[in-house]
């Protein structure tokens, strides 16, 4: 679970780094970051469940 563990922060982190960059300009971010952002969410998800269903298993 370890790699679990260090996946999940770099998702987050990275999630993070492009929230954090957007909320710099005055204005909507693009599209495409906003997509990016979701599409980390989902990722995230995806791997806390992974983890949660290895923490069941054990």
């Amino acid at each position: 679970m370890p790699d679990l563990d260090a996946l999940l922060e770099r998702l987050k982190n990275r999630q993070r780094d492009l929230i954090l960059a957007a909320a710099e300009h005055n204005t909507m971010p693009a599209d495409s970051v906003l997509k990016r952002i979701a599409e980390l969410e989902n990722a995230i998800a995806a791997v806390e469940a992974a983890a949660g269903e290895d923490v069941g298993e054990s």
